[in-house]
């Protein structure tokens, strides 16, 4: 059937993409759908039915998923003006400073807690400290990051924002 009747059904893909590659993999990935899921018996003006209606579904499938990704792709990216971007670069640039600036225990503790969002005893248990230790380091480390980077609070969610990155529209 694709011997005969390929060129065909590339046609017709390209008449819903309007672009002979993106054709090409519609039909070969109806092809896949139609032919993995066939039994044998099919005769062949049957199974172009069946590749034309996958075509259709496939495709129509595809606009739908592009169009939900349009409405809510805003809610994943950050500004597109490179003042935003600078910005961004620049915060997440001054926070591994910050970083960098802190001790090794300090650092794990910080990146354990507010990266890796785990509780006190989930870091205490993760590095083999006590609860205490790791307080202490915590504490220790957001004083000398606010030292670096501003006033540094966490909100409700136990997240760190700073001055510097709540300017640039990230959080660190």
């Amino acid at each position: 059937m694709v011997a005969d009747r390929g060129e065909v059904l590339v046609r017709y893909a390209y008449l819903f993409t309007g672009d002979v590659p993106a054709a090409q993999d519609l039909l070969q990935d109806a092809l896949v759908k139609v032919f993995a899921r066939t039994r044998t018996g099919f005769e062949p003006d049957v199974l172009e039915a069946y590749v034309r209606r996958t075509i259709a579904t496939l495709y129509i499938d595809w606009h739908r998923r592009r169009r939900r990704w349009a409405d809510v792709q805003h809610l994943f990216l950050l500004e597109d003006t490179g003042q935003a971007h600078e910005r961004g670069t620049t915060a997440s640039l001054d926070l591994r400073a910050a970083l960098a600036g802190l001790g090794r225990q300090e650092r794990t503790a910080v990146v354990l807690r507010f990266f890796e969002d785990l509780t006190v005893p989930e870091v205490a248990n993760v590095m083999g400290l006590a609860e205490g230790s790791v307080k202490r380091y915590l504490s220790n480390a957001m004083r000398r990051l606010e030292q670096r980077l501003g006033p540094v609070a966490t909100q409700d969610d136990g997240e760190v924002v700073t001055t510097t990155t709540q300017r640039a529209g990230r959080r660190g």
